[in-house]
C-alpha cells in the first residue's frame, strides 16, 4: 500500500474477526453495543513479570489475555519482552532462555486459537545471527507478523545496542516461526477483516521518542490504532513526559494510542 508522502506499508489481515459474537449479530436498533457504533473495545494489560521465566510470563500473559477476551475487547497489548522480561541484560545472549521464549510463544499463538483480542506481546527473537526485540502479533492461532524495534537507545541508563540490533531498516521480509510463514519488519499494517477502520500500527518503546516515529508513518498510511510497547523506566518527571509524547502523538496522529509499560517484578533498574 501506498500514501501520499508516507513510506509504503504491507497489509496484515487475519483470517477471523475480532468483533465479539454478541457483536456479530445485533438486535434490530441496538444502541448500546459500542462494536455497532463503529468503537472496538481494546485492553492495555501490566503483568506481574518474573526475570528470565518466560512459562510464567506467558502464564500471566494468558490470564490477561482470558480477562480481555472476557471483557469483549478487540485487542491487548502488553509490555516491550514481557516474555522474557526486559532487565536480564547478559542473559539475553543464553540459547536456554531464547529456547525457552520461543517454546512459551507457540504456546501462546496455540493458546489464542480460544481466545478473541489480537494479542501483541513483546519478546527476543534471534534471526541471522542479530537479536531483535520484537513484538508478536497473534490471532486465533495464527502469527499475523513480527515488528522488530525501530531504534534502540544508547544513552545514560540504556545500553540496548549492547543485546539487540536495530530493525529500522527491516523491511518487506518474511520468517517462519512456529511452523508459520509471517511478516517480519517495521512495515507492518494489521486490519481486521470485520471491523471497518481497524488498522493496527506497532512501535516499540524508544520508537515513539525519536523526531519521525514510525507511528508517524503508520498513521499517513492508513492505521487507526497506534500500540506501543515499552518497560520505560522511572525518572523524576518521566511519567508526565510519558503521558504528554502519547496525547500528543495521538493528536498528531488522529489515532488512538495504547501503551503498555513494563510491571511488577522488573529488576531494580526500577522499570516501570
Amino acid at each position: 500500500m501506498k500514501t501520499s508522502r508516507s513510506r509504503p506499508h504491507r497489509d496484515a489481515e487475519g483470517k477471523a474477526g475480532v468483533k465479539p459474537k454478541s457483536a456479530r449479530e445485533p438486535a434490530s436498533g441496538t444502541f448500546d453495543n459500542i462494536y455497532v457504533q463503529g468503537f472496538a473495545r481494546v485492553a492495555v494489560c501490566v503483568p506481574r513479570v518474573r526475570i528470565a521465566d518466560p512459562e510464567s510470563n506467558a502464564d500471566e500473559t494468558l490470564r490477561l489475555a482470558q480477562l480481555a477476551h472476557g471483557e469483549q475487547a478487540a485487542l491487548a497489548l502488553f509490555p516491550e519482552l514481557g516474555i522474557s522480561a526486559y532487565t536480564n541484560d547478559d542473559l539475553f545472549f543464553q540459547d536456554a532462555l531464547l529456547g525457552a521464549v520461543n517454546a512459551q510463544l507457540s504456546r501462546i499463538v496455540e493458546r489464542s486459537r480460544e481466545l478473541r483480542p489480537i494479542l501483541i506481546v513483546g519478546a527476543p527473537l534471534a534471526l541471522d545471527g542479530r537479536l531483535f526485540n520484537c513484538a508478536f502479533v497473534i490471532h486465533r492461532g495464527s502469527l499475523l507478523g513480527i515488528v522488530p524495534k525501530a531504534y534502540l537507545p544508547n544513552y545514560r541508563e540504556f545500553y540496548e545496542k549492547r543485546y539487540f540490533a536495530l530493525g529500522v531498516s527491516q523491511r518487506e521480509r518474511t520468517v517462519v516461526f512456529a511452523g508459520q510463514e509471517t511478516p517480519f519488519g517495521t512495515d507492518l499494517l494489521f486490519r481486521a477483516s470485520d471491523l471497518k477502520d481497524f488498522v493496527v500500527h506497532v512501535e516499540i518503546c524508544e520508537d515513539v521518542w525519536t523526531p519521525a516515529p514510525p507511528s508517524s508513518w503508520g498513521a499517513l498510511a492508513g492505521a487507526t490504532i497506534l500500540t506501543n510497547l515499552s518497560a520505560s523506566n522511572i525518572v523524576v518527571g518521566k511519567a508526565q513526559a510519558r503521558h504528554d509524547l502519547c496525547r500528543s502523538q495521538s493528536m498528531r496522529c488522529i489515532a488512538a494510542y495504547l501503551y503498555s509499560a513494563a510491571g511488577p517484578g522488573e529488576s531494580t533498574t526500577d522499570l516501570a
